[in-house]
């Protein structure tokens, strides 16, 4: 028994028409883990940037109060001016 040719055509027109969508939907998803990937890259450098930015106005922070006397940091405390608490029994 032979097929029909509208039944063969049918066929022949549908196997064109997944691979056809087959191909579209993995350029597709080949596309968002491209553009994906790229803003992963991108976010890692605005945080690198922001960082370095932080870092540079804490460094001029720093500078700046060095040179007025205001240093950040707390002074040095002589050893002796220390109160030591004893125990009395």
């Amino acid at each position: 028994m032979k097929k029909p040719l509208s039944k063969i055509k049918h066929q022949i027109k549908s196997g064109k028409y997944y691979i056809f969508w087959g191909a579209c939907t993995l350029a597709v998803m080949a596309g968002q883990i491209f553009v994906g990937a790229g803003y992963r890259s991108m976010s890692q450098e605005v945080k690198d940037l922001t960082e370095i930015i932080t870092i540079r106005m804490e460094w001029d922070e720093l500078n700046q109060r060095r040179g007025t006397g205001n240093s950040p940091y707390m002074p040095m405390i002589d050893p002796e001016d220390y109160i030591i608490w004893e125990s009395i029994d």
